[in-house]
C-alpha cells in the first residue's frame, strides 16, 4: 500500500505536476491563486519561513524541493553554500537544476527515509510533502528532519489542516460567491458544463493522495519527541481567495488586514487558520532530553 501510494504521487508529479504550461508556471500552479490582487499576500506569507531557519549555514536541506517554483522559495538558501534538494520526482530535480545550478546537490530520495548522516543540516524546509505520504510514515519524516539536524538547527514545515476554523467561518459566503461566478460564465462560456465534466476525466488526474493531521495529532504524536511550535504561515486557502478576493471589492486592502490579523494573533491564526509552520529546533545537547540519537 505504501509503495503504491509513493508511486501514484511519483508519477504524478513526473507526467503532471511538474509540466510546465508556460515560463517558469507549473500545471501545479493550479493549487496556487497566481492573480495580482493576491501577490503581495502570498509572497509575505511565504517570506515567513525565513524567520524560522538559520540565515546562513554550509547546507539547507530541501525535503520535497520539487521545482524551486516560487521566487521567494529562493531566498531560504541565500545564505547557504549548498541547497541540497531531496525529491522523489526526478522531473522536479531537473528543474530545481535549472533553476539553481551548482548551488544545489540534487538526491532523488523518500523524505520518510532520508539518505543522510545524523546532524548534516544547518537547517531544513519542507514544504506541501509530508501530506503525500502514507500516514503512517508522517512521524517518521518528522523524525528524519530532526535526525538529520545539527544541533542547534531549525527546521520549517508547511502543511495544510484538514480542516480550517478560520476558513469555514466564511463557507456560506464563499459558496455564494462560487454560485454567482458561476451563474455569470455560463452565458460566456460556449463549451457546456458536460462536455468539460468529460473532458477532465478522458485527461490526466487532477491531484494526488494527501493526507493531513490536525492540531491534536501534532501536540500528541510529535511534542513528546522533539521541540517543537506552531506558527501561522497562511490563514487563507485558495479557494477563499479565489471565492472572495477581487481587486475592484478591495481584495488588496481586505489582504493586508488579514496578514496584520494573522501578525497579531498569531497562535489563534496557526492553529485555526489554513497553513501552520511546524517549527522543529534541535537543542544544542543534539536532542539527548527526547532520545531520538
Amino acid at each position: 500500500m505504501q509503495t503504491d501510494i509513493k508511486q501514484q504521487v511519483r508519477e504524478f508529479y513526473d507526467q503532471v505536476g511538474w509540466q510546465k504550461v508556460s515560463e517558469g508556471v507549473y500545471q501545479n500552479a493550479h493549487y496556487e491563486d497566481l492573480r495580482p490582487v493576491s501577490h503581495e499576500y502570498i509572497h509575505r506569507c511565504h517570506l515567513r519561513i525565513l524567520r524560522h531557519i538559520r540565515p546562513s549555514g554550509r547546507f539547507l536541506l530541501d525535503a520535497g524541493s520539487g521545482p524551486i517554483q516560487y521566487p521567494e522559495y529562493l531566498e531560504y538558501s541565500r545564505g547557504y553554500k549548498y541547497r541540497v534538494c531531496a525529491d522523489i520526482s526526478i522531473v522536479a530535480l531537473q528543474e530545481a537544476r535549472e533553476r539553481i545550478g551548482e548551488h544545489g546537490l540534487f538526491v532523488v530520495c523518500d523524505v520518510a527515509n532520508l539518505p543522510f548522516k545524523p546532524g548534516a543540516f544547518d537547517s531544513a524546509v519542507s514544504l506541501h510533502t509530508i501530506h503525500h505520504l502514507p500516514e503512517e510514515q508522517h512521524e517518521q519524516a518528522y523524525g528524519e528532519l530532526y535526525r538529520v539536524l545539527k544541533a542547534g538547527g531549525t527546521a520549517a514545515v508547511v502543511n495544510g489542516w484538514p480542516g480550517s476554523r478560520f476558513m469555514r467561518l466564511f463557507e456560506p459566503l464563499i459558496r455564494f460567491s462560487i454560485r454567482v461566478q458561476n451563474m455569470m460564465r455560463k452565458g460566456q462560456d460556449p463549451q457546456p458544463v458536460a462536455q468539460k465534466n468529460k473532458n477532465r476525466k478522458n485527461g490526466k488526474p487532477k491531484g494526488t493522495f494527501t493526507e493531513r493531521h490536525d492540531v491534536a495529532w501534532i501536540n500528541r504524536t510529535l511534542k513528546p519527541r522533539m521541540p517543537l511550535e506552531i506558527h501561522v504561515w497562511r490563514s487563507a486557502s485558495v479557494r477563499f481567495l479565489r471565492a472572495l478576493i477581487h481587486p475592484k471589492l478591495g481584495g488588496r486592502w481586505w489582504l493586508k488586514l488579514l496578514y496584520w490579523l494573522e501578525e497579531r494573533y498569531p497562535r489563534y491564526f496557526a492553529e485555526n487558520g489554513q497553513y501552520p509552520i511546524i517549527v522543529i529546533q534541535k537543542p544544542e545537547n543534539n536532542g539527548a532530553k527526547h532520545g531520538l540519537e
